[in-house]
């Protein structure tokens, strides 16, 4: 039995509110292109769709000021190549087909906390990934880990098992060491990326600079998780009671 994940990710969430999330946080979507569309291909399409909906030519228009925020979030994150390959790790599905893009609007409104648990869960999946993926290639390493692990349990427990409550405080402490900047750098980017989606559909904790901030710790301390996780699972695959 490997570690225990965060326990209310294992709750699920209702098809149909999971659906409207896919929908709405779908920015290929937004710019009426498809997944596989070229960057060049993107660019046109906001390029058209901002002309359509620009505020001097649709002044008044509630709607239109609306469709353009959309578009120029949606474009801020696929307009650049390295923000769109963060977007498709964490965006919640999508469409592949161009008529799928006639999608109806849904007719209830999304719980902001359902969208910020789905996205916490797709961060903390890429944290135990990452981590798990990183010891499984470096195998000394875990050896090593396992046996600070054992002398600590020992230490503790006076003799020798796998206690996952003591590998995952062992692991917060050397997360930091195993961690490279290149593996850093990607976490950045892709909390940046997920604030963005979230930011962009309403997701913004209390509003303002604090609710932004605070989504933002929600979304590292997932990501943490994930990779405290991951090194827990990669022990316990390896490990062999003595």
């Amino acid at each position: 039995m490997f570690c225990n994940s965060a326990p209310r990710y294992d709750q699920g969430i209702r098809s149909r509110r999971e659906l409207m999330a896919q929908i709405h946080l779908d920015y290929y979507t937004t710019l009426g292109v498809t997944p596989e569309a070229s960057d060049e291909e993107i660019k046109r399409s906001y390029r058209k769709l901002a002309l359509k909906y620009h505020p001097d030519r649709n002044q008044g228009n509630k709607n239109a000021e609306d469709k353009i925020r959309e578009i120029n979030a949606a474009y801020e994150v696929l307009g650049d190549p390295e923000t769109r390959k963060s977007y498709e790790r964490l965006r919640f599905g999508g469409y592949g087909r161009k008529s799928d893009f006639a999608a109806a609007e849904p007719t209830e409104t999304i719980d902001p906390g359902v969208v910020l648990e789905a996205m916490e869960k797709k961060l903390w999946e890429e944290g135990r990934l990452e981590i798990f993926r990183k010891l499984m290639q470096d195998l000394p390493l875990v050896k090593q880990e396992l046996a600070n692990i054992r002398k600590a349990t020992v230490a503790k427990l006076g003799y020798d098992k796998f206690h996952e409550d003591i590998v995952k405080m062992h692991a917060k402490h050397v997360i930091g060491e195993i961690v490279t900047p290149e593996m850093e750098e990607r976490k950045e980017r892709l909390l940046d990326v997920a604030l963005h989606m979230l930011l962009s559909q309403g997701v913004d904790g209390r509003g303002g600079h604090e609710g932004e901030e605070w989504v933002r710790r929600q979304l590292a301390a997932a990501f943490r998780r994930g990779r405290v996780d991951g090194y827990c699972e990669a022990c316990e695959l390896l490990y062999v009671r003595k």
